[in-house]
């Protein structure tokens, strides 16, 4: 039987004192990241053990099995470069995947990917800026007690699948740790800022390789991924030379040939 997150735990691990918000733990919501734009609170936890008008980039649907996931957002100071905001929630919950014994690698910009599973997906996440840049929300869906059949796409995975027995609190706890300790250093810039940016070029698996950009006009580019630059940007290069790819610009990037999921 899957169980509850354990909220006095949460709020003991991330408390008052440190500047953390409210922990607000709700049984339904339509869309954690409505409800922490909605309270607009900063550093304010919210999760929920089920969603059902959950959403991923480019406006994907997404729902999740009640308990089964981890669906958590958090409103957070917009930092000096918010481009890199998204790739550094990435690296966040790499590292607390890290530090559970989870081997996984970055799709940019931000997709968590299984190692041991083929590269299927773990996680999903999605920032939205608010009004007047008053905060940028930070909604990250992590897949944790789902069986093969409770997956929407053939593509995506989970922890238990990959043999990690993975408490959803303590994950929460470490998710949230790592994403105030990258905003930290993003926010203070210099030489702190590049140490996340070096960080996510290390993680990132899309880096080196051959991708398909299928843009939202229709068309598709196949051209190599050769880096990411100083505004969170993939940087390719393809028969017309180089160019900068942002999130926004694009359906999909994957892997050259492989046509897109369901």
């Amino acid at each position: 039987m899957l169980t509850s997150l354990d909220v006095q735990r949460l709020t003991t691990e991330l408390p008052r004192s440190q500047d953390w918000g409210e922990v607000v733990h709700l049984d339904v919501t339509g869309s954690t990241n409505s409800q922490a734009a909605d309270r607009a609170q900063l550093w304010s936890p919210v999760l929920a053990e089920l969603q059902t008008a959950g959403r991923g980039r480019l406006g994907r649907d997404w729902q999740e099995v009640p308990s089964a996931g981890l669906a958590v957002s958090m409103l957070v100071p917009t930092p000096p470069s918010p481009g890199w905001l998204s790739l550094a929630a990435g690296l966040a919950v790499r590292a607390a995947l890290s530090d559970a014994g989870v081997a996984v690698g970055l799709k940019w910009p931000n997709d968590v990917l299984a190692t041991d599973d083929d590269d299927r997906k773990l996680c999903g996440i999605l920032c939205q800026m608010l009004p007047g840049a008053a905060g940028v929300v930070v909604g990250i869906g992590i897949n944790v007690h789902h069986d093969r059949d409770q997956l929407p796409v053939p593509t995506a995975t989970s922890l238990r699948l990959v043999g990690a027995d993975v408490d959803r609190t303590d994950l929460a706890v470490a998710v949230l740790r790592h994403l105030r300790a990258l905003h930290g250093d993003l926010s203070a810039g210099d030489e702190w800022a590049k140490g996340v940016r070096s960080a996510y070029r290390e993680a990132c698996t899309t880096i080196g390789r051959q991708v398909d950009v299928h843009r939202p006009d229709g068309s598709v580019e196949t051209v190599t991924a050769t880096g990411v630059d100083d505004e969170g940007r993939l940087v390719v290069h393809g028969p017309e030379g180089s160019d900068t790819v942002a999130a926004g610009d694009v359906q999909h990037i994957r892997p050259a040939g492989v046509p897109p999921r369901p």
